[in-house]
């Protein structure tokens, strides 16, 4: 099938559009923008200059893409924006260019599920297989993984990072690092267990969980702090992929880990 653009809609003829794209009323693509096979981008869209959006998305109304970074020292440098296959955006949402203060590129995975009026900040990294609820806003340099969900309106400073699996409640306040496979909540978001139900909707064995269970109780509970407890499950537990994944991420965090409810004085 061909392109079908709405007669109100203004696409520059410098834009790469694929099979079977739709671009609805009033809606605007810019110069350098390549856009996927069968994505659909609805009304009053704006896409910017140097975004790629795969395949198979859907773009609601009022949605911005690849507008420049909210950042004092942005010199108008030609920064991207990424955005993978399958991923669906809702309504009002806006993702912002990348900056030459990192790699230039903020990238959405595949999979990937944007709801009604989220924020994607500049050089931010969402994995492939997440989902942002309802006005979660990522400030710069945001990295989330993989099979992530963040509940509405939730903020996240910048730089921190959620790691693979990891759930984080609605209406927290992120401002360290929350690790793979563990639950956050609250304001600013503590840590409360693992994210079970996602664990096991994910296919993880009763096995990796118990193991990964007896880690996080050694390092977030039992231990005196968290160097201790990182030494002690490097002895005494199985370095399993899930293991070596959670002590790594706590090793490289710049931020520092969110405490664990019970202990929150870490």
């Amino acid at each position: 099938m061909s392109v079908e653009i709405h007669p109100t809609a203004i696409v520059s003829d410098k834009a790469q559009l694929g099979v079977n794209v739709k671009v609805g009323p009033f809606s605007i693509i810019e110069d350098h923008v390549k856009i996927g096979d069968n994505t659909e981008i609805s009304s009053n869209v704006k896409i910017k200059n140097f975004t790629t959006i795969g395949e198979n998305c859907n773009i609601s109304e009022g949605v911005v893409i690849g507008g420049i970074p909210q950042h004092l020292g942005f010199k108008g440098e030609e920064t991207y924006v990424e955005i993978g296959n399958n991923v669906t955006i809702r309504e009002y949402t806006t993702i912002h260019r990348g900056t030459s203060f990192d790699d230039g590129i903020t990238r959405i995975g595949d999979n990937t599920y944007l709801m009604a009026y989220v924020h994607i900040a500049h050089d931010c990294k969402v994995g492939h297989d997440t989902i942002l609820a309802n006005a979660v806003t990522l400030a710069g340099h945001v990295k989330i993984g993989n099979y992530v969900f963040i509940g509405g309106l939730t903020p996240i400073h910048q730089f921190c990072r959620i790691g693979d699996y990891a759930m984080v409640g609605g209406a927290s306040a992120v401002d360290k690092d929350i690790p793979p496979f563990t639950r956050a909540s609250k304001n600013h978001a503590m840590l409360y267990g693992l994210n079970l139900v996602g664990l096991k909707r994910r296919g993880f064995t009763p096995e990796q969980i118990k193991l990964i269970k007896e880690a996080y109780r050694i390092i977030f509970r039992t231990a005196p702090t968290l160097e201790e407890g990182i030494k002690e499950v490097e002895q005494k537990l199985p370095q399993t992929p899930e293991i070596k994944m959670l002590i790594d991420f706590i090793k490289t965090s710049k931020r520092g880990i969110a405490p664990e409810a019970s202990k929150k004085k870490r």
